[in-house]
């Protein structure tokens, strides 16, 4: 190590001897076209010891093309496919209310046409004659008029037949709050003790519409068992004593704004043989005797007298055997019914209770008697 620094010292001092010569014109310049002489021994072991001092350096590119010929780049892997999307499945519509394009039109009813309730629950109309045609069933199955802006409903019609029967009991309809609605009860004035019900403008045995909203209102008590019902199932045992279709229309007559109507205006016609076999035109009152009603907003009152109390029945004479008879009872109703009764079939069995007695023991127990079968 000693003797090559003392080489490299020697080197140096030889070369500022060579560089000082130079600057001081010892040494002749070539001109451009002498060819360039052999570099001294001198300058070669300068050069030499210059070449072992400098390290070796690569560009950016001959270093990559050196680790691109060691290292073999592997080749990118192909991107997966996609899995194709699962089919999506479009959603049903909801299911909507069986509404056709349009019902045949027709004015409004008007109430002039029917005297103020006088004591009956009906009256009718246009001397009982409808006003349906067989036009009237064309295209029609069920139709249920939207709720105008106050919320009332309006005429619905329906081909009635055996096919738009119900096959299931009817379900609960509380949730339903039509126009003019109030629960409120006169125990000793109304049958069943609650002024109102909701009343179907097509019965449920008919259709099997159930809690339409377009198809119940606020009615009495009264208006729906004793003015609306029988005709109801004079439509019901026409279709399952002959098979045959019924046009039937139901219309709530309001007046002005009111919210609870004035009544409601029913229409039925046979519709194969023309109207042979059954038709009417009837109004039935929404009334409730003893009470009054604001029809306005359906609010309610009495107009009836308290009633007296009433003395205690008189004992019975024990029937013979032969006057006895087994009844069936509507406790909801309390009415008595021949077991035969079509109403029978249409009662809940929670209502329904059978009975062993006379005529005059079913009525002392506080149950009238059934108006179809006559018991």
């Amino acid at each position: 190590m000693a003797a090559k620094t003392r080489r490299r010292g020697g080197i140096k001092v030889l070369l500022a001897i060579f560089l000082i010569a130079a600057a001081l014109g010892c040494i002749p310049s070539r001109s451009k076209d002498e060819t360039p002489a052999e570099p001294t021994p001198i300058e070669q072991e300068a050069s030499r010891e210059a070449d072992e001092e400098q390290p070796v350096t690569l560009s950016a590119a001959e270093d990559a093309d050196s680790e691109s010929e060691s290292e073999p780049v592997p080749a990118p892997e192909p991107a997966p496919e996609p899995e194709p999307a699962a089919a999506v499945e479009p959603e049903p519509e909801p299911a909507q209310d069986p509404v056709p394009a349009a019902a045949p039109e027709r004015s409004p009813f008007d109430l002039s046409q029917v005297p103020e309730y006088s004591g009956s629950p009906v009256v009718a109309v246009n001397g009982n004659a409808p006003e349906l045609t067989a036009a009237d069933a064309d295209g029609l199955t069920e139709y249920y008029s939207p709720l105008d802006s106050l919320g009332r409903c309006g005429v619905v019609m329906a081909l009635v037949g055996p096919e738009t029967m119900p096959t299931e009991e009817r379900g609960s309809i509380g949730m339903v709050k039509p126009s003019g609605w109030h629960t409120v009860r006169y125990d000793d004035l109304v049958d069943g003790k609650y002024l109102y019900n909701r009343c179907h403008l097509i019965a449920y045995q008919l259709t099997g519409e159930n809690a339409n909203t377009r198809n119940l209102v606020t009615g009495t008590r009264y208006m729906n068992m004793e003015g609306m019902l029988s005709y109801e199932n004079d439509v019901a045992d026409y279709v399952e004593r002959t098979g045959s279709h019924v046009i039937f229309r139901a219309e709530p007559v309001f007046e002005g704004d009111e919210l609870v109507c004035r009544g409601v205006h029913l229409e039925a016609l046979s519709y194969e043989d023309g109207g042979a076999g059954l038709s009417y035109n009837v109004f039935c009152y929404n009334v409730q005797p003893g009470v009054g009603i604001d029809y306005a907003t359906g609010d309610s009152w009495r107009t009836a007298p308290e009633p007296a109390p009433e003395p205690e029945p008189e004992p019975a004479e024990d029937p013979a055997a032969s006057d006895e008879v087994t009844y069936i009872l509507n406790v909801n109703t309390n009415k008595f019914h021949l077991p035969g009764c079509s109403s029978v079939k249409q009662m809940s069995e929670k209502n329904k209770r059978e009975f062993t007695g006379t005529r005059e023991e079913a009525i002392a127990r506080g149950f009238d008697p059934c108006k179809r079968c006559n018991p």
